[in-house]
């Protein structure tokens, strides 16, 4: 039986996606395999098909469009970032609009920055797409059985996403208990820059307490280890692969017709 999807969060509940019942070591090439190509090229064609098939695709994930945005902000604030020094530093060509010392602003410069920022959208996405519902013990489970890590490395993978979730709730915590005290109003910078250090300083402790806690429950002993739930492979996971590589064959077929395609060295 799988638990009802919470209210208001627009996802599905887990295993009523189509990518649900997608092997997370299938996940694993399937993010190669939308990442690599792309990484070959530096256009904005390939990059915005791309990103507008992996967009229409979210229906599989059981991730709602608001969810996906959301996920993706972080990577949106930085974007700008990136697409700046590409205009400003990027190699001048064509048309020249602005210069000051170094920084030249030209045609070719503001086409790279637009290639620069959309590839970033588009490498990005599929991480969220792939891994956001993904279950920490099946993957797990794929790693060990599917692609064959060794089983300390496994462990050491699960208990690490596992107290991922922890972060967000000692975030939550600090930001109550300095809001108690009178203390979370004001210095919006320092009083972040103050609560990544108190978190970093909680993950170091419980990262500790956690290998010792493994170690001493025999987690790292060297003996071949079973596993409670079966990783295995179906007709599912080459339709996901044959998908993908479809995908990526579109973005950068589009690209070759519009004449934008150029290898990332050339």
């Amino acid at each position: 039986m799988t638990a009802p999807a919470r209210a208001g969060t627009g996802t599905a509940p887990r295993g009523g996606a189509w990518l649900d019942r997608v092997n997370p070591a299938t996940r694993i090439l399937l993010a190669v395999i939308l990442s690599i190509p792309l990484l070959a090229t530096i256009d904005p064609v390939s990059g915005l098909v791309a990103v507008t098939l992996q967009l229409l695709c979210v229906r599989l994930t059981g991730l709602s469009l608001r969810t996906v945005l959301a996920r993706l902000l972080p990577v949106l604030l930085l974007i700008p970032v990136a697409g700046l020094s590409m205009l400003l530093y990027g190699e001048p060509g064509g048309r020249v609009y602005w210069t000051f010392w170094y920084a030249t602003v030209s045609e070719d410069s503001i086409a790279l920055a637009l290639a620069v920022g959309v590839r970033i959208l588009a490498l990005a996405l599929p991480t969220i797409l792939l891994f956001g519902r993904v279950d920490p013990i099946e993957l797990a489970g794929a790693l060990a059985q599917v692609w064959h890590l060794p089983a300390r490395f496994v462990l050491g993978v699960l208990a690490g996403t596992r107290t991922l979730g922890l972060f967000i709730d000692d975030w939550r915590t600090m930001a109550l208990a300095r809001r108690a005290r009178g203390v979370g109003d004001r210095g919006v910078l320092r009083r972040y820059a103050s609560m990544a250090f108190v978190l970093l300083v909680f993950a170091v402790r419980r990262g500790s307490r956690l290998a010792t806690a493994m170690e001493a429950r025999g987690f790292g002993a060297p003996v071949e280890r079973t596993w409670a739930r079966p990783s295995t492979l179906t007709r599912r996971d080459a339709a996901a692969v044959a998908g993908a590589i479809a995908l990526v064959a579109l973005a950068l077929a589009a690209a070759v017709a519009a004449g934008t395609f150029r290898f990332v060295w050339s």
